[in-house]
């Protein structure tokens, strides 16, 4: 296979549907796309009805050009990510792994304009994050949540308000940021940094004001951005975690147990924000984001040091803070029902407490004027009114 074979495919599957985020090559299916959260089928001339064990090493192969280090890291670790440009059409972020004995590829597609937050349709608290002087925000969810394009929103925000150095660490670079305002660093990993440690421990030497730390994967990661964020930097950055109580206990548990009061005293001195998001499918076809967003405050600071109590969870002080901009997930699914996006089954499935989610669902319906019940028809037992009037008995109120 050449390379203008592998870009013609390319095109095909970015073509064959609507709203294309992922390719997927994988040995035993045909190609497919993954459009609005689902895995689809796209049909090509000539047809592929299943993909070799051949075809997805010669995909593979392309892809890494002769890149030694790419080669390298297929081969002892099992995985390797790098970037593909497709010119004058899409960039690319691949995964190209191993399984049984065979290579599969995931593509995710890049975004090439940088989107605002009121285009994305973000809640106004974004502003106020990218407003921070120094500490650390956290962007969490699952791959392919949308972490990377809430963290471009705000750092669009810094470039258009704020004249500092911006440096960014990230596996690949997926928004190319112009200078505007700011002055802008993008290094990737793998061709100007070896980690994300030795990377970070360089940009303390760069004189940044923000630092982007595409992701925090390992203990010394984490506790280089909580050196920097307590030396006067802005670090934003990402984890797989899926709110706001799992990331604290995420970075702690990354520690040994001696460690721990003295990491979370140093994590609530810098945390300034923690947002997690999720994507829910969208009544008509796409997704629609979700977030729970905590920021930080007397009470926060207290569950991080002392851990999570009854009464005192993150859930109930984010709960408590709504007038701040805060909000639950919980909250967040039930606006987005009341806008008509999602539908209440959706809601009801990703809910983080079902009965708040489901009392919300129903003060929405009652304003709408519809049913909250299918029960109908409630009344007295006649028969047993009857039994009781003509035995003289008195029934018990």
């Amino acid at each position: 296979m050449r390379q203008t074979e592998l870009d013609i495919i390319l095109k095909t599957m970015l073509d064959s549907h609507d709203n294309v985020s992922d390719l997927n090559f994988t040995v035993g299916k045909p190609l497919q796309v993954e459009s609005s959260g689902q895995l689809v089928d796209v049909p090509i001339k000539p047809p592929i009805w299943k993909l070799t064990p051949f075809q997805t090493e010669m995909i593979a192969l392309n892809i890494i050009s002769n890149d030694p280090r790419l080669t390298r890291h297929l081969l002892i670790n099992g995985s390797a990510d790098c970037s593909y440009f497709l010119k004058g059409i899409a960039r690319f972020r691949v995964n190209i792994f191993s399984q049984r004995d065979t290579i599969s590829l995931v593509m995710r597609k890049l975004e090439t304009v940088i989107p605002t937050i009121e285009e994305l349709n973000l809640p106004k608290v974004f502003n106020k994050v990218a407003e921070e002087k120094n500490g650390l925000v956290l962007v969490t969810g699952a791959t392919g949540s949308g972490k990377t394009t809430t963290l471009a929103a705000m750092l669009n925000v810094i470039n258009m308000k704020k004249s500092v150095h911006v440096v960014t660490l990230e596996d690949p670079v997926e928004y190319s940021h112009p200078h505007k305002k700011a002055t802008f660093n993008q290094r990737e990993l793998g061709q100007d940094f070896d980690t994300f440690a030795n990377g970070l421990r360089a940009a303390l030497r760069q004189a940044p004001k923000v630092i982007l730390v595409g992701e925090m994967r390992d203990r010394e990661t984490v506790e280089i951005a909580m050196s920097s964020a307590e030396t006067g930097h802005l670090v934003m950055s990402t984890l797989h975690t899926v709110d706001s109580g799992q990331t604290i206990n995420r970075i702690v548990g990354m520690f040994d147990l001696e460690e721990e009061k003295l990491v979370r005293i140093r994590l609530s001195e810098s945390i300034r924000w923690v947002i997690c998001q999720r994507l829910l499918p969208k009544i008509g076809g796409g997704r629609v984001a979700v977030f729970e967003i905590m920021g930080m405050n007397l009470r926060v600071k207290d569950a991080i040091l002392n851990g999570e109590e009854e009464g005192k969870t993150f859930y109930d002080i984010i709960t408590a803070s709504e007038p701040f901009g805060w909000r639950t997930f919980d909250k967040s699914i039930v606006d987005t029902y009341a806008q008509g996006l999602i539908t209440e089954e959706t809601a009801l499935a990703y809910a983080s407490r079902k009965a708040i989610v489901g009392r919300g669902i129903d003060t929405i319906k009652s304003k709408r004027g519809e049913k909250t019940t299918d029960i109908e028809e409630l009344g007295m037992d006649k028969s047993y009114d009857d039994y009781h009037k003509r035995s003289g008995r008195r029934r018990r109120v």
